[in-house]
């Protein structure tokens, strides 16, 4: 299994910062190996809550259905894949800090078979990568300019 733990401080509000990573329609603005994200689900994003996704990572495309396993507005969500060649679990906490809402991700990826082989390279594209979306997250907020789908 490889783990990855990211965080960061960003200044702006708790509920403007859980509004924006929460739409994960908009997780493709930030997320630079994410292709498309959709919401497969009717109602508001509650636990149960499913998605698809498709991201590019490691000159892979890798498609997925995820569902929210938990979901607490303006303080957490997690969810897991439910399909996938690459299962995963990612679980977000936010917090309210001097200077705005620390944001922080915990992603775990079973690694077993052929992916087992690639751990090391894994571990280190997700650093690199989780890195520099999480600044450019950040940069998005703190310099945000409404887009025409605000």
């Amino acid at each position: 299994m490889v783990t990855h733990e990211e965080n960061i401080t960003i200044n702006r509000p708790i509920q403007e910062v859980f509004a924006y990573v929460s739409d994960f329609e908009k997780s493709t603005k930030w997320q630079s190996g994410l292709v498309e994200v959709k919401g497969i689900s009717a109602g508001p994003l509650g636990v149960g809550s499913q998605f698809t996704g498709v991201r590019n990572f490691m000159g892979r495309r890798m498609e997925a259905v995820a569902k929210l396993t938990a979901f607490e507005q303006d303080k957490q969500f997690a969810y897991k894949t439910i399909s996938g060649t690459a299962p995963f679990e990612q679980s977000w906490l936010f917090e309210t800090v001097p200077g705005g809402t620390k944001v922080s991700t915990v992603f775990e990826m079973e690694t077993s078979g052929l992916l087992g082989l690639a751990k090391p390279l894994i571990a280190a594209g997700l650093k690199r990568d989780m890195g520099a979306d999480f600044a450019t997250l950040k940069n998005q907020l703190e310099n945000r300019v409404p887009d025409s789908a605000e």
